[in-house]
């Protein structure tokens, strides 16, 4: 998946008409979000403040790659950071970026 990091943002979505490079911003975004996988452990991950790898794999119940394919799909997003601890690697989500996207909606 071609992720592209969201900058910044735009008026809420309801209030003022996007321009098409925000509109494709905001699009890829939200597409990284579409996965119920990603979107579980993105709210995982925010519930508990950060989160190992190793941990994430039993909560959502999918196999280590593929769990670490979609941290790195969030990663990429700019949804999340990654901090290797030893040999493990530890997640926090990125307020800012999730804010954006928050904010987009008029929440």
């Amino acid at each position: 998946m071609d992720v592209k990091t969201i900058e910044a943002c735009c008026e809420p979505l309801l209030e003022t008409a996007l321009a098409e490079d925000e509109a494709e911003e905001l699009a890829g975004a939200f597409r990284v979000l579409a996965d119920p996988v990603r979107l579980r452990l993105l709210s995982l991950i925010a519930a508990e403040g950060e989160a190992c790898g190793c941990d994430l794999v039993e909560a959502v119940g999918r196999a280590q790659p593929t769990v670490s394919h979609h941290l790195s799909v969030l990663h990429d997003a700019g949804l999340v950071t990654r901090d290797k601890r030893g040999r493990w690697a530890w997640y926090a989500v990125v307020p800012e970026r999730v804010a954006v996207l928050r904010a987009a909606l008029g929440g």
